[in-house]
């Protein structure tokens, strides 16, 4: 019955310091704009050449 007595201030802070960190994100703009990071995956890549460039005086054979 003692450790109650303990547990309950205990939860309370950390339920305070989760609402103070949700505060803040939202204070940041964490939470603008949830669509366009999820479909930045989704854009071509930048292509990647086929063949390593020649070096001056390299005819590649």
């Amino acid at each position: 019955m003692n450790i109650l007595l303990m547990l309950l201030p205990i939860s309370l802070v950390l339920l305070g310091l989760a609402i103070a960190a949700f505060a803040w994100a939202v204070r940041k703009g964490q939470f603008d704009d949830l669509d366009t990071p999820a479909l930045d995956i989704l854009d071509d890549a930048p292509p990647r050449p086929s063949a390593p460039a020649l070096r001056e005086g390299d005819d590649g054979t």
